[in-house]
């Protein structure tokens, strides 16, 4: 099924969302909100299918079109969101950019932060950045939304609440991170709001395309309505989601609704493109000795979708455009 949330207060308003994503069913009366019903998942869920299965089948008489600037994030606020670094060529490309190398530790053990998760931008909505001398970045990425997970679970039983995917358009200021990272203590400043895909989905609404928890398609992105990369998030990933959220999970319990992020999608083969502008720039440095790529600027858009085999856009478009902050 395909969860979704209408724009209403903090949390939003749940919705059931139909696969060709033209139409949704409100469904806060099973729940207020996608937060509350991951919440309580073992009772919310069967309800949510039964009511997704009508919607599917045109059975539902509470159907009503589906409008993409109506909606919120899916999860407009979560309990935590942990963003991983899964995927090797984008470590190394991005390290190398900032004359970093790739700890040994990586190929056994994930890189993962505490990342903004007090507020998702909707998938329509602008990126306001305060200068555009922050280096305005993108980063396509998938994510999952989990169940609770008991504090050190094993990557097998943390694979068993992975609940929900999604996409995430990860915003990065480049030129703020090397002196936030000089200092020892992590991202703060350069990681601002990042927005959601428009739906939510189970696992099984993605069928052969979801194994071993990872999501086998490629990822789309399109800046300034150009084609930009398309990846493929089963390649190269060196540390699948059950993995991830073991990694997240290692010292203290994950809450019902903790978002977890693949990083940005990247491959060995460069003639797919990249996820992000830092890891183009990369290639330009390596190729010609200096990037040729600028960072977004005010005006900028950016799209991210996925399609599955049938050409369907699964988790719909994010599309944003990177707007000057007006206090």
């Amino acid at each position: 099924m395909k969860l979704g949330s209408l724009k209403h207060g903090r949390d939003g308003r749940l919705i059931v969302v139909k696969r060709e994503l033209d139409e949704y069913v409100l469904a806060d009366s099973i729940a207020p909100s996608l937060r509350e019903a991951l919440e309580n998942w073992s009772e919310a869920a069967p309800q949510l299918e039964a009511l997704s299965a009508a919607l599917n089948a045109g059975d539902c008489d509470q159907a009503q079109p589906l409008d993409m600037e109506a909606l919120a994030s899916p999860l407009p606020r979560a309990f935590e969101f942990l963003d991983g670094s899964a995927y090797l060529p984008h470590v190394e490309r991005v390290r190398r950019a900032r004359g970093a190398e790739v700890p040994e530790t990586f190929y056994e053990d994930p890189l993962m932060y505490q990342a903004t998760a007090s507020g998702f931008l909707p998938p329509r909505a602008p990126v306001p950045v305060v200068s555009e001398d922050y280096g305005i970045d993108f980063e396509a990425e998938v994510v999952v939304v989990t169940g609770d997970v008991p504090m050190a679970a094993s990557p097998e039983e943390a694979a068993e609440q992975l609940l929900l995917v999604g996409l995430i358009n990860d915003v990065s200021l480049r030129n703020l991170i090397p002196g936030e990272l000089a200092k020892g203590f992590g991202f703060l400043q350069s990681k601002p709001r990042s927005a959601l895909s428009p739906v939510l989905v189970t696992p099984d609404e993605l069928g052969d395309d979801w194994h071993n928890s990872e999501l086998r398609l490629p990822l789309h992105s399109y800046l300034n309505g150009e084609w930009f990369g398309s990846p493929d998030a089963g390649t190269d990933m060196q540390f699948n989601f059950g993995q991830l959220v073991a990694h997240a999970a290692k010292t203290r319990p994950l809450s019902a609704g903790t978002i977890v992020g693949s990083g940005t999608i990247a491959n060995q083969d460069t003639a797919v493109g990249a996820s992000c502008l830092a890891e183009r720039r990369m290639l330009e440095i390596i190729a010609d000795g200096k990037p040729a790529t600028p960072f977004m600027r005010f005006g900028d858009t950016i799209r991210i979708e996925m399609l599955n085999g049938d050409n369907e856009n699964i988790f719909g478009t994010i599309e944003q455009v990177i707007e000057a902050y007006e206090p």
